[in-house]
C-alpha cells in the first residue's frame, strides 16, 4: 500500500498533473517497451505484442479549486476544478501547490441551504491582499487535504478517485509477462473537467478495444441509492453510466474472463457521473469500450473509502484481460 499512499498524497489537480505523472513514469519504466507523454499531458506506456490493440485508461487528475480573485482583506475567491458538492465545502482545508494551507469559509449562516460557490472564500490567515498575494496568485490551484489511512481491508484517503485505478494499472503491468496483445496503458489527464485527455489519447492510439479503469459509487450505505455494487464484493464491470453505454461484446468478454479466472465481479449501472469511457467510445468512427470500476464510498470528498481486496481483484481482471484473446 506504500505506492497507493504515495499516489493519493501527491497533489495533482486537473491541468497540473506533472507530479503524479512523474511518479507513475518512474514506477512503470521497467515494465513496458516505450513511454511517451503527448501534447495534452497523457502518459502512454506501450507494451508491444502481436495480438489486438488494447487500451487501458485511468485518469491521474483529482478535483480541486482554483483561485479567481483576492480581496482587499486577503480572502481568496475560487472556482471549482471538477465536480464539487458545494454545500459540503464549508470548513474544509485545502492545500496550494506551494504548501500554503487554507480553510474554506462562508459569508453567511445557513449556507448549506443555498449552496452557492460565490458565497465562499478561502482563508489563508493573511492580514490583507498584499500579504495574501505573497503566497497565492490568481490561477493557482489547490486540492483538499485528506490523509491516507488503512485498517484491515479498508483504505481511506483523498484522491482514491482515481489513484486507485492508476495503482491497479501499474500493478497489472507488473504481472503481465507475455504480452500476447498490443497493449497501451494510458494515464490520462483532465478527466474531472470533461474527459479531455482520454479523447486525445484514444484518437492517437486508435485501439481495437478499450477499457476505462475508475472508481464507482456503491449502494451499501444507509443513504445510498439503489445500486447493485458493494465494497468487498469484487471488481465492478460497467454496464453504463451517464457518459457511456458500454459495448456489449466487451462487457460479455470481461464477464467471461472473470468467470474463467474465478475473479469475483459485480455489474455496475451508475446513473450519475461518467468516466473516460465516455470520451473514448466516441473517438474517430467509434471504439468498442468497456469499464472496470473500483467500488468506492464518499467519492469526491477528502475521505474516499475503498476495499483493498476489491483493488487486488481489479488488478487480476486487468491482467487477465490484457493476456486474453479478443475477437
Amino acid at each position: 500500500m506504500k505506492l497507493l499512499e504515495k499516489l493519493t498524497q501527491t497533489d495533482s489537480p486537473s491541468g497540473s498533473e506533472r507530479k503524479v505523472r512523474e511518479i507513475i513514469g518512474n514506477e512503470i519504466k521497467k515494465y513496458c517497451d516505450e513511454i511517451t507523454v503527448d501534447a495534452l499531458g497523457n502518459l502512454i506506456a506501450h507494451k508491444s505484442g502481436n495480438g489486438r490493440k488494447i487500451m487501458f485508461a485511468a485518469h491521474i487528475d483529482e478535483i480541486g479549486v482554483i483561485a479567481s480573485f483576492i480581496d482587499e482583506n486577503g480572502f481568496i475567491r475560487f472556482g471549482s476544478v471538477g465536480g464539487l458538492e458545494i454545500k459540503a465545502l464549508v470548513n474544509r482545508r485545502v492545500m496550494f501547490e506551494n504548501g500554503t494551507m487554507g480553510v474554506i469559509g462562508s459569508e453567511e449562516e445557513g449556507f448549506s441551504k443555498k449552496a452557492e460557490i460565490s458565497k465562499l472564500y478561502i482563508d489563508i490567515g493573511a492580514k490583507n491582499k498584499k500579504e495574501a498575494e505573497k503566497k497565492v496568485s490568481v490561477g493557482d490551484t489547490a486540492v483538499f487535504v485528506g490523509g491516507f489511512y488503512k485498517s484491515g481491508d479498508i483504505v481511506v484517503s483523498k484522491a482514491l478517485d482515481n489513484r486507485a485505478g492508476c495503482y491497479a494499472l501499474i500493478e497489472a503491468m507488473k504481472e503481465i509477462k507475455d504480452a500476447k496483445n498490443d497493449l497501451y496503458f494510458v494515464f490520462t489527464v483532465q478527466e474531472e473537467v470533461g474527459l479531455r485527455g482520454a479523447g486525445a489519447a484514444s484518437f492517437g492510439i486508435e485501439p481495437d478495444f478499450a477499457v476505462a479503469v475508475d472508481v464507482t459509487d456503491t449502494g451499501d450505505t444507509p443513504d445510498a441509492p439503489n445500486m447493485a455494487v458493494s465494497l468487498g464484493k469484487g471488481a465492478a464491470v460497467k454496464v453504463m453510466d451517464r457518459s457511456v453505454m458500454c459495448d456489449s461484446d466487451v462487457r460479455l468478454h470481461m464477464v467471461e474472463t472473470a468467470k474463467t479466472n474465478k475473479i469475483p465481479y459485480q455489474l455496475e449501472i451508475m446513473t450519475d457521473g461518467g468516466t473516460d469511457a465516455g470520451a473514448i467510445h466516441k473517438t474517430k468512427s467509434g471504439i468498442k469500450t468497456g469499464g472496470i470500476s473500483i467500488p468506492t464510498r464518499y467519492i469526491h470528498s477528502p475521505s474516499e473509502m475503498a476495499s483493498v481486496s476489491d483493488i487486488k481483484v481489479c488488478i487480476k481482471l486487468i491482467s487477465a484481460l490484457a493476456q486474453s484473446e479478443w475477437k
